[in-house]
């Protein structure tokens, strides 16, 4: 392994593993050499990965960030459909979440601590007393190895060094983006560790199927397979409890418009300013299963979503307020885009009834998601 990683280094170091060149836009219109720069003694690059039917997927080893997706419409218009930067300066200067890879664990763990094997760990706290999307700098301000595998597919792979924020065990994990024949980004993590730990990844890509970054999604169709949800305290912990959606503005089990009910006076909805909020999903770990789909009359495209994970975070971009500018110069405005995480609960390490996120030595973590892109029939 330490050869192999070495090698990379090298390619890395060469500028040697590119999937374009520096002087070439991709269709999104990404430049690789707004992409190639230096950040804490290690290089940053663009991948390009496509499939033979044209969809396009950009990445970059900043954060193991999407940056890019072209996808077609109806009329077989392609279109770029995820919020995120044009360059890694805007990365750098703005800290924001577009498309990255979440870690160690996404979501909150109160009071940025948990005990483990009798064992109390404490966290770095990030957000009010508790630690949010693995403590900062997390796994989305990281430099990811990067290792291309055909046109269509790439690996990432980071070493989370025992005691990062807190967190024990040096987790060695891996992460493969793939585009498929089937218009398909497929995401696999795998992760082993030599100590006893938690570990919680997930995709944060900023998601407007309608390819109008500026225009809100709260017209877009929303269908989530899921029977509860769980709801916060006024702090915005989890309280551990699994609420039913009947009833309530979390109930999308027959798909409906986002905006139905995004702005009822519901005590979870006034906490977060619109969906923010996590969905134990039906599928219970079955990725052959729909676990969630947006629909976009408008413009005809799906997005589906099947994952092992057996739960998903929706949040509908409440805080995007028209301040961050990305790309095409667009200033990303509220609720212009979705985001679903694919998940294990919040604070799992702190509430015996949700499911584990505990992984031992000997032991190789596993996570398969797949955004799935279609057409309205």
């Amino acid at each position: 392994m330490k050869t192999k990683t070495y090698f990379l280094s090298m390619l890395l170091a060469g500028g040697l593993l590119s999937a374009c060149s520096a002087d070439v836009e991709t269709l999104s219109g990404l430049r690789r050499s707004d992409f190639q720069t230096e950040v804490n003694g290690q290089m940053t690059d663009l991948y390009v990965l496509k499939n033979s039917r044209g969809m396009e997927v950009c990445v970059t080893n900043y954060g193991a960030r999407v940056v890019s997706v072209m996808v077609p419409d109806r009329d077989g218009k392609m279109e770029d459909v995820v919020c995120a930067f044009p360059r890694i300066a805007d990365y750098l200067a703005y800290p924001q979440n577009f498309g990255a890879t979440i870690g160690r664990y996404l979501g909150r763990i109160r009071d940025a601590h948990f005990t483990l094997d009798s064992v109390e760990y404490k966290l770095m706290a990030n957000k009010d007393t508790h630690c949010a999307h693995g403590g900062e700098p997390g796994f989305a301000s990281r430099i990811w190895q990067a290792e291309p595998l055909a046109a269509n597919s790439m690996r990432l792979a980071y070493l989370s060094p025992d005691g990062e924020n807190g967190f024990p065990g040096n987790l060695k994990l891996y992460l493969t983006y793939t585009v498929t024949e089937n218009n398909e980004l497929d995401i696999l993590y795998e992760a082993t560790t030599d100590k006893p730990t938690v570990l919680n990844p997930s995709h944060h890509s900023f998601f407007n199927i309608s390819g109008d970054l500026n225009a809100t999604v709260e017209g877009q169709e929303l269908y989530i397979n899921a029977d509860y949800f769980t709801p916060y305290d006024s702090i915005r912990c989890v309280t551990g409890e699994y609420r039913l959606v009947e009833g309530t503005p979390m109930d999308f089990r027959k798909p409906h418009p986002i905006k139905d009910h995004i702005d009822d006076d519901d005590f979870q909805l006034n906490l977060t300013g619109g969906y923010d909020h996590g969905w134990m999903l039906n599928t219970k770990g079955d990725d052959k299963h729909l676990a969630a789909r947006v629909a976009d009359p408008e413009g005809g495209r799906t997005l589906e979503v099947y994952t092992t994970e057996p739960a998903m975070h929706v949040y509908t971009a409440n805080g995007l307020k028209g301040k961050l500018v990305g790309k095409q110069g667009i200033a990303y405005p509220r609720r212009s885009a979705i985001c679903l995480e694919t998940m294990h609960p919040q604070d799992a390490p702190n509430i015996p009834q949700f499911p584990s996120t505990v992984l031992r030595p000997g032991e190789t973590f596993r996570s398969h998601t797949v955004y799935r892109f279609g057409i309205m029939e």
